[in-house]
Order: C-alpha cells, then structure tokens, then sequence
C-alpha cells in the first residue's frame, strides 16, 4: 500500500487514518475501496457519510474514521486547496490526525524528516534500551534528540517489521535476534 501511493498526501493520509487500530490486511483492502472512489479530498465530498462508512468498513471505529475524514476533506478543499499540507504542526490540527499520521504524511508523501513512532517503534525502542519512555510521544521525541537525522524517515519502517516478526510484544523471538547483543530485553519475561 505504501509503495502504490507513497507520492501521493491524500492517500497516505486517508489510508493512515483508516489504519489506526485496525489491521494490516484489513486496511489494505479498506484503503483500495476508499480510494477508488475518492482519490482526492473533493472526490470524498460526493460521498455521503454513509458510503465513506460502507467503503472503509471492517476497519475498527469506521464510523469515526469516516467523520473525520469528511471534515478533513472539507478543510482541505476550504482552506488549502483540495492539497493536504506538508507541515507537521498544520497537520495535527486535522481532526483525527496525530502524530504518527502527521509524520507518515510528511516522511512518505514529502520526504521530509520526520519520526513515525507506532507501536512497535515504541516497544523496541523502551525494549532495547536506547530510551526510557512511557508514551509514543515521548519516545519520538527523545529519538528526534538521540537519533542521527538520516535514520529519521527509516526507523519506522524497519522497527515495524522487525517487531512484527521478530520482536514481538509477547514471548519474542530473541535467540533469532540479530541485534540481541545490544539489547538490554527491558520488560522481557519470556522469550523463545
């Protein structure tokens, strides 16, 4: 998914919201729905409610996803052109738009810098060691301080992976781990 629409804000920003708590396999086929239908903002809004609803579901919370991305297109038709703007601060101000979408938006459809902290990001990260931190906000913030720009738009996409295959949240698999050595396995009770 990310691969087809990697160039395009719209699509990376419909399809992260419609992301958010639900699963992969899901999203992919809700985003391809969606987005077949309304490849841009001004597209969405000859959508009813409804049909947003329809297209978007099983992804969890699909009523709210759907809301919001109906006032999300109105604002951005309204107020930027039907464009979705490349600035993270402007972005969190969208409804349903937090951190982690704003910085997709900005790494994947601008190739900014920025730091997606997801779930996993966040795991590995109080995991290994490298910080201490009790929210994804604060992890992302700590890894702006600590993480050599360069790596900024990569760690997400290589933490995903690794923590949904190898560094998993419950009993991961550490004796396949390439980087065990330097991983201090915080909060680990169990492992294979």
């Amino acid at each position: 998914m990310a691969e087809r629409y990697k160039k395009d804000p719209w699509a990376v920003l419909a399809s992260t919201i419609i992301s958010l708590r639900t699963k992969d396999e899901v999203t992919l086929s809700a985003s391809r729905a969606l987005l077949a239908q309304a490849p841009s903002p001004q597209a969405l809004l000859k959508l009813s409610a409804g049909e947003t609803e329809k297209l978007i579901y099983p992804a969890g919370f699909y009523r709210t996803k759907a809301a919001n991305l109906h006032k999300i297109a109105r604002i951005l038709m309204d107020t930027y052109g039907g464009k979705v703007p490349d600035d993270l601060d402007t972005l969190l101000e969208l409804p349903g738009v937090g951190r982690k979408t704003a910085n997709l938006v900005i790494t994947e459809a601008y190739n900014k810098d920025g730091i997606c902290v997801d779930v996993h990001v966040h795991r590995i990260s109080n995991r290994t060691g490298w910080l201490v931190s009790r929210t994804p906000e604060e992890t992302e913030m700590i890894l702006r301080k600590i993480l050599p720009r360069k790596f900024w738009k990569t760690i997400n996409s290589l933490l995903v992976l690794y923590g949904q295959n190898l560094c998993r949240p419950v009993s991961p698999f550490c004796s396949r781990c390439i980087i065990k050595e330097h991983c201090r396995r915080c909060g680990i009770e169990k492992s294979r």
